[in-house]
């Protein structure tokens, strides 16, 4: 079963048309499918519209979950990871900023047994980017991205695009052991993975900018830069240790991978062996 987890934060102007595309595109599918709204404290009619586009789903199950408190695009995905029964769990935007028809360039190399976590890019072939987003947006998520790579050792372009499929099996430890909340958890998923030795793999995907993104780029920017340093300082405090043993060793059971060393320091900062697979940058 593929889980399609969607965090919504005061999107009922677009939620509803997002689901019914999704919802056609999964009943194309032969897959058992499921998708899952986590409506993030929003004060608008998020949740409500969402349970009445829900309410004829075809093959699709589904369901809304929903608390008071605005948490975080973080809190969100990983409350929606964690409920998921699927074999392979997908998050992407409300906005479908990347089209659900690209679902299986994520997919695939996971159903095919090649890759535990993989995730969609702009960085890659910026060719298939067609509707840009502003020049100082744009240029802050490079500089956001060459910090991640210089603080965390990730050998990626693009950690922030919201399309992103995982393993469940091997990946809920890492999961399950996540602190962040806003927007670096993508960071600290990627970062987890990675020391936990997991085959990550970064694939160029079609994307568009859509106005109504609530990320500010002075504050969130700030905001993220102190998360990556506080992922640093809680990877060096053995924070994660739990999760990327539990991780390895379930990796270990399912397929022959020599190279995972499950006594691997997490504190080493990126110095394991790693199944990195990143496509070469355009």
């Amino acid at each position: 079963m593929i889980s399609v987890i969607v965090p919504a934060y005061n999107e009922g102007e677009r939620v509803g048309k997002s689901l019914k595309e999704i919802l056609n595109y999964l009943n194309s599918l032969e897959n058992r499918c499921e998708v899952i709204v986590v409506d993030d404290g929003s004060s608008d009619r998020t949740a409500k519209i969402a349970e009445e586009i829900l309410t004829e789903t075809g093959k699709v199950k589904t369901r809304v979950i929903r608390y008071e408190q605005n948490r975080g695009k973080g809190y969100a995905v990983r409350t929606g990871m964690l409920a998921a029964e699927g074999d392979i769990a997908v998050f992407t935007d409300t906005d479908l900023s990347t089209p659900i028809s690209e679902l299986p360039k994520i997919v695939d190399p996971i159903e095919n047994g090649e890759c535990d976590l993989t995730f969609g890019s702009r960085a890659l072939d910026r060719s298939l980017i067609g509707v840009h987003q502003t020049w100082r947006r744009e240029q802050g998520g490079r500089v956001f991205n060459l910090i991640v790579r210089v603080a965390t050792g990730l050998l990626f372009w693009d950690t922030q695009c919201g399309f992103k499929a995982l393993r469940l099996s091997v990946c809920r430890p890492i999961i399950e052991a996540s602190l962040i909340d806003r927007f670096g958890f993508d960071v600290e998923l990627l970062y987890v993975a990675y020391l936990a030795g997991l085959r990550l793999k970064e694939i160029p995907v079609h994307w568009d900018h859509y106005e109504g993104s609530k990320v500010n780029v002075l504050r969130d920017s700030y905001r993220m830069f102190n998360e990556v340093l506080h992922i640093r300082k809680q990877a060096k405090k053995g924070v994660y240790a739990v999760g990327i043993k539990s991780a390895q060793e379930i990796a270990k059971s399912e397929l022959i991978r020599p190279n995972i060393d499950l006594s691997a320091d997490e504190t080493k900062f990126g110095e394991q062996d790693s199944f990195i697979h990143s496509a070469s940058k355009s």
